[in-house]
């Protein structure tokens, strides 16, 4: 009777353990979600929230997500022109060779939001981070103790798990 107390006290652990770890992935992806306050939809700094949407490399479509969250904003409201006078300011830390590259680096997508003067650096840039990325994956891929490679066939290689 105590063994099975035992045993079922276990399988509760491991199944709280479970939920717990499911409930803060859940959350974790509510978590890259832009949220807006209805505060901020009337007294926001649009500006700067702008300039913040601009340096990640968000296009002039994502003023959209903000006109869905706050019931009063328009596109055509003088805060459009603000979030858009914010954005082309963030623009400009976010269209720099070094951020294209930091980004093909860490096998990111990079955004086609920049200017098209000197885009060809940028495009340069992000192909040689890129190249980086793709070899370094690859290189890691090799060197893995597996002959097929983690997980590619499932565990335990292309016949399933051993027993």
């Amino acid at each position: 009777m105590l063994r099975t107390q035992t045993h079922l006290k276990g399988l509760l652990s491991i199944s709280a353990l479970s939920v717990m770890t499911l409930t803060a992935l859940t959350l974790s992806g509510c978590a890259t979600t832009p949220k807006i306050t209805t505060e901020q939809c009337q007294q926001g700094n649009w500006t700067d929230i702008g300039q913040r949407d601009g340096m990640v490399g968000r296009s002039g479509a994502y003023f959209g997500q903000y006109t869905a969250a706050c019931p009063n904003l328009t596109p055509a409201s003088p805060a459009r022109q603000q979030w858009e006078a914010g954005r082309q300011k963030g623009l400009k830390s976010y269209c720099t060779e070094l951020t294209a590259y930091k980004l093909g680096r860490e096998g990111y997508d990079w955004q086609p939001v920049c200017p098209l003067e000197g885009i060809e650096k940028l495009e340069e840039a992000y192909s040689q981070g890129r190249y980086y990325y793709l070899r370094q994956r690859d290189m890691d891929y090799l060197a893995s103790p597996y002959p097929w490679g983690y997980g590619r066939f499932g565990i335990g290689g292309p016949w399933g798990p051993r027993w």
